[in-house]
């Protein structure tokens, strides 16, 4: 069977050109309307199509979320984001075990006691070179997206995680520690592909008017999945001496799905038929994604941003600096990224087991209280989902930030008293929750898809390595400076993160868009404006 004819699933014709509806004007008030068929003139006239030959396929399924497109969303996100989220959280409740276990492996090579220096060294490098990998794979989001599209890359992807559990599931038998590092490296690399890449797929197959809903997706499923690590990391489950080598390696799960789900579900549309010229197949993964064959409107506006940009040349890294039309939403999408990891979410969520044992909980209680603040996470997020298409972009981020920047002076102020006010202790408490929320309603997940919706096809995919390569290096920066800082300046570390909150604040207002029910084409549109201003 030749590519051109093959089918993605029942519910859509095979011909060049779905059935196209004659429009019947019908006037409200009900009198005949002499002048039918035609096209309706009048804001007074309902528009009614009648289809001009009979079919039992749907031809007008919702314009919204259907099965169809659900279960695409699902086996990009799911097999694609889990593996961001959890191998962040994995890593913290099996800390010690694992810090014992290099300890003795390491007295054990050398026969000398080891020291608790090198033990955190060894322990920083195997922590932190997973955002190296991230950096990594976000530079190579591009070319992989390029060459072998959204959908082939991320099953591609899944390669990586195969080798991660390899060399982490092997660790403690082959007595290895750097078989823990490389897996950390590894996975790394697959986080950050997997940061360009299923955000990029998820904007591509979405309805405009559930663009941001869809996107948001990718950022939920990541608080989901370091709350499942934090939970299977409990010393009641795996985290224990025994079990913490399968705890890492529980990553391969998502995969798996992914490589079984993924192939049931068509390639992007915009792929198809924007970088490959293959109408035919753009037309069957959009109706398999709409559950209709009426995607007329869709496949025109697709079409004409071909005509747009079939003309024009890839763009190259050199031409998103270069360019006016393209620098002005590149340095929007380099600073979103920035807003997102430097806003200090890492470093509140470090701080909150400490500030709840502040507060005189137990251990136990701590660490309840911290899965509490994850759980937390995860609804907010599904709330941000919500209220993305309803407040748009530019104000939740605008929320997110100036709540932010509130709340962490005050927490710099309540963490300075902390130790000798038992109200400045539950205060804190208090305000980790409220920065979780705010953090959580915007500024946590509109970065991640806002990058696709700046470009255009032609792009996107570099803009998208640049802007991802950019979160990873931001991420990478706290990682290994915030612990410094932190013994240096206390509790007033949160005066820095409070300033930078601010700067983003104001940058936010001045610069970025509202990109909200927008076409490619009229963001586009909008920048090539600006720039000749």
């Amino acid at each position: 069977m030749d590519r051109d004819d093959e089918d993605f699933g029942e519910g859509f014709i095979a011909e060049s050109h779905p059935l196209r509806p004659t429009h019947l004007s019908v006037p409200v008030s009900g009198r005949p309307d002499s002048r039918a068929p035609s096209i309706s003139s009048s804001v007074s006239d309902l528009d009614v199509p009648i289809y001009t030959r009979e079919t039992t396929i749907p031809v007008s399924a919702g314009k919204g979320l259907n099965g169809r497109l659900a279960f695409a969303i699902a086996a990009a996100a799911l097999g694609s984001s889990f593996q961001h989220g959890y191998n962040t959280g994995v890593v913290n409740a099996p800390q010690q075990l694992i810090e014992d276990w290099i300890s003795n492996l390491k007295q054990n090579r050398t026969g000398e006691p080891t020291k608790q220096s090198e033990v955190t060294m060894i322990w920083s490098i195997a922590v932190s070179i997973f955002c190296v990998g991230g950096m990594i794979g976000g530079s190579l989001v591009g070319t992989v997206a390029d060459r072998f599209g959204r959908k082939g890359g991320l099953l591609l992807n899944n390669v990586l995680v195969l080798a991660t559990v390899i060399f982490e599931g092997c660790a403690k038998t082959a007595k290895s520690y750097e078989m823990i590092i490389i897996g950390r490296f590894i996975i790394g690399i697959n986080a950050g592909l997997n940061a360009g890449l299923a955000p990029m797929y998820l904007s591509e197959i979405s309805p405009i008017h559930l663009r941001g809903a869809v996107g948001t997706v990718y950022q939920l499923v990541i608080t989901m999945s370091i709350l499942v690590s934090q939970i299977l990391g409990l010393e009641q489950i795996l985290g224990t001496e025994d079990q913490w080598p399968l705890l890492l390696c529980l990553t391969i799960v998502p995969a798996i799905f992914q490589v079984v789900a993924l192939p049931l579900c068509p390639e992007s549309p915009k792929y198809l038929l924007l970088s490959k010229g293959k109408d035919m197949d753009a037309q069957r993964a959009l109706a398999w994604l709409r559950g209709t064959i009426e995607v007329h409107d869709e496949m025109e506006e697709m079409r004409a941003e071909y005509e747009s940009v079939k003309l024009v040349p890839k763009v190259t890294l050199k031409e998103l600096f270069v360019n006016p039309a393209l620098r002005i939403p590149l340095i929007i999408a380099i600073m979103v990224m920035f807003a997102q990891q430097l806003s200090g979410i890492n470093a509140v969520m470090f701080f909150s087991t400490k500030i709840f044992t502040m507060a005189q909980l137990d251990k136990t209680a701590a660490q309840n209280a911290t899965m509490a603040v994850g759980a937390m996470n995860v609804v907010m997020t599904f709330v941000s989902l919500i209220l993305v298409e309803k407040a748009g972009r530019k104000t939740l981020l605008l929320a997110g930030f100036s709540g932010m920047f509130i709340d962490t002076a005050l927490l710099a102020i309540c963490l300075a008293f902390a130790d000798t006010s038992r109200a400045a202790a539950y205060s804190s408490i208090v305000l980790v929750m409220t920065f979780v929320i705010l953090f959580a309603t915007g500024p946590g997940s509109i970065p991640w898809f806002l990058v696709s919706e700046l470009f255009n096809q032609s792009a996107r995919p570099a803009a998208t390595s640049v802007a991802i390569a950019v979160n990873w290096t931001a991420n990478f920066i706290v990682s290994i400076g915030f612990l410094p800082l932190q013994e240096a300046l206390g509790a007033h570390v949160f005066i820095i993160f409070a300033t930078i909150q601010a700067f983003f604040v104001f940058f936010i207002y001045k610069k970025v868009p509202e990109t909200k029910n927008k076409t490619m084409e009229e963001i586009s549109s909008m920048f090539r404006q600006i720039s000749y201003q």
